[in-house]
């Protein structure tokens, strides 16, 4: 057996844990830069964690057949959980916009296929694919930051890419369904995980579904909040209706007695024109 001093050992795990910390704070400061560069693409300020990553690929356990395409993989921390939930690596799509991600992607994950594209327009990013079978879109896209007909839209072409048969899985930061909840109603289904706690931040993940009888089914907070809110447009509204007519009636009142004092006004202009009347008793 060989014989280390203290120090050498000590050198030794510095160089392994140098070795195995310097991809990863590559991988975090290329995120960030990314986020600062373009913050409405990137979304976050920390590629998502282990837990969320796992919970995202779980999602996808029950699709076996077709292509799973990743949209917004960023560093792979989804990708790495797909593969190790058994996803062969030749069934993987990677759809990312920035270019350093691409590369870093094609180096982890070969043979997965990555596609350098916007994932906001699949038609046009994913022609090439040809008809071929897609039975999951799994997105770590920043959805909330774009308007509502854009994430339903997104909705719709992945559907259009997959058929009726299709998962659709999405995580959220927020608490309410990250597509809009007018675009499903009679056409997808939506259902959300618990909260992930062991995030940072906690997030949820939300499964959509081809469905004729779609119901998004969105937490029971979100559910109290909604009705609250609902209430508070109602009181504001009765609110602003009887403001409205306190105001006609005081508006009426006010005519009234304005028509009054011009009456009274009118009286006393008269009782002044007439000459006084003669009160000198007749001589006897």
């Amino acid at each position: 057996m060989k014989f280390r001093s203290p120090k050498a050992r000590l050198e030794a795990r510095f160089a392994a844990w140098k070795g195995r910390s310097e991809p990863l704070l590559g991988e975090r400061a290329h995120f960030l830069r990314s986020l600062l560069e373009n913050p409405r693409l990137t979304g976050a300020v920390a590629p998502s964690g282990p837990h969320l990553a796992q919970a995202m690929a779980r999602a996808v356990a029950g699709v076996r057949s077709g292509l799973v395409v990743e949209l917004g993989p960023g560093t792979g921390p989804v990708t790495k959980a797909l593969i190790e939930q058994g996803v062969a690596r030749e069934r993987l799509l990677l759809v990312e916009y920035d270019p350093g991600f691409c590369r870093m992607l094609t180096q982890r994950f070969a043979p997965a296929r990555v596609i350098q594209g916007d994932a906001y327009d699949l038609p046009r990013t994913l022609a090439a694919l040809a008809g071929q079978k897609v039975g999951a879109v799994v997105s770590s896209l920043p959805l909330l930051n774009q308007p509502p007909a854009l994430r339903a839209r997104l909705l719709e072409d992945a559907f259009a890419l997959m058929g009726p048969e299709g998962v659709f899985v999405q995580f959220t930061y927020g608490l309410k369904s990250p597509m809009p909840r007018a675009a499903c109603v009679h056409r997808f289904s939506g259902q959300c995980s618990a909260p992930i706690w062991r995030n940072l931040p906690p997030a949820r993940v939300w499964i959509y579904r081809a469905d004729p009888q779609g119901l998004v089914r969105e937490p029971m907070l979100t559910r109290l909040r909604d009705r609250a809110d609902e209430w508070g447009e109602q009181w504001a509204r009765k609110k602003h209706e009887a403001e409205r007519l306190l105001r006609r009636q005081r508006a009426r009142v006010r005519a009234m007695l304005d028509a009054d004092a011009k009456v009274a006004d009118a009286a006393a202009r008269l009782r002044r024109r007439r000459p006084p009347a003669d009160t000198t008793p007749p001589e006897p």
